[in-house]
């Protein structure tokens, strides 16, 4: 009589991707997550794909000293995520490859976008450095790009530049319904991306706010989304299951930085078991309307969807 199913190929796992080679980092925000290189990363994302998940998301750890105000690191072919998507492509073809396409990671001042005189954001000079970092992934083999950045009309100028190049295949998941969240937090320790002036409360939605996540989501779809996000996921599910009712696109969530990090501390003080609360989680995404989940406690929750499959959990 279970009515939400949850299973491996709803999964997307999430990784941050170092320089150099054997390098594995631990980050204490985050247990049980680390930043690793992308000889390690194929080891295991040839993993993943042998547990059943049939998708990654990457995201850079760029050092301080190719980091600048323009985030001109984004659009080097050699770049970080371009080598390592063609090493995966290389060794694992079959794997469905997200690339977060933003300039955080990339920026010295920690902003998603270029910055004017003022401080303030110059939303069309950053879409057009998001279309020449969209159309750098797409020639390295990515198969679905991820704008994370929330500029207004990002989406339909991506969506013509890889169309121009001749990339319509490569499909755009839109960060459609992407909150200014406290939550991010441990994401912007591991890359070292926190803002360095101001916030991000101009570009990213306000946590107080619905309607403008289901006008945010119509625009994107407009503009020529294939897929659209909710982020983050479990203080947002009502904006998930409102966002379903409202579009027959595939629907993402992304279970955050914080979020994950929140469950594993209350697990590591022995306040409650966290397979069992990966699961109630990504099964709540599920219930809500998600197709997909991108999370950081996928080889988590499949431990435990093994332990149901076998009899040995109780639940």
């Amino acid at each position: 009589m279970q009515e939400a199913r949850l299973t491996a190929r709803d999964l997307v796992a999430v990784y941050f991707i170092l320089d150099g080679e054997k390098r594995r980092e631990a980050i204490a925000s985050m247990p049980g997550v680390e930043r690793i290189s992308i000889d390690l990363l194929i080891e295991e994302a040839k993993k993943d794909y042998k547990y059943g998940i049939p998708a990654i998301a990457l995201f850079p750890v760029i050092s301080i000293e190719k980091k600048d105000e323009a985030g001109s690191e984004a659009l080097n072919p050699e770049g970080i995520i371009p080598k390592a998507l063609r090493a995966l492509k290389k060794e694992i073809p079959q794997l469905c490859l997200i690339s977060d396409v933003a300039l955080d990671p990339f920026t010295s001042h920690g902003h998603d976008g270029l910055i004017g005189d003022n401080e303030e954001i110059l939303n069309d000079a950053t879409n057009e450095v998001l279309g020449k970092m969209a159309l750098v992934l797409a020639q390295a083999g990515v198969d679905v790009v991820a704008p994370s950045d929330m500029m207004d009309g990002r989406i339909g100028h991506i969506r013509k530049v890889l169309d121009g190049k001749n990339f319509s295949h490569v499909s755009i998941l839109s960060y459609a319904a992407k909150y200014a969240s406290a939550l991010y937090a441990p994401f912007r320790m591991v890359l070292s991306s926190g803002v360095k002036f101001g916030n991000k409360k101009t570009y990213q939605m306000d946590p107080a706010n619905g309607r403008e996540a289901l006008l945010e989501c119509a625009l994107d779809e407009q503009e020529g989304a294939d897929m659209l996000m909710v982020k983050p996921g479990l203080l947002y599910l009502d904006i998930l299951r409102r966002v379903r009712e409202q579009t027959q696109l595939p629907l993402a969530v992304f279970m955050v930085t914080g979020e994950y990090s929140m469950i594993m501390a209350a697990a590591q003080n022995g306040w409650l078991d966290e397979k069992k609360a990966f699961y109630e989680a990504h099964i709540a995404f599920k219930r809500a309307g998600a197709d997909f989940i991108l999370t950081y406690a996928a080889r988590k929750v499949i431990a435990y969807l093994k332990e149901i499959e076998s009899g040995l959990e109780n639940f």
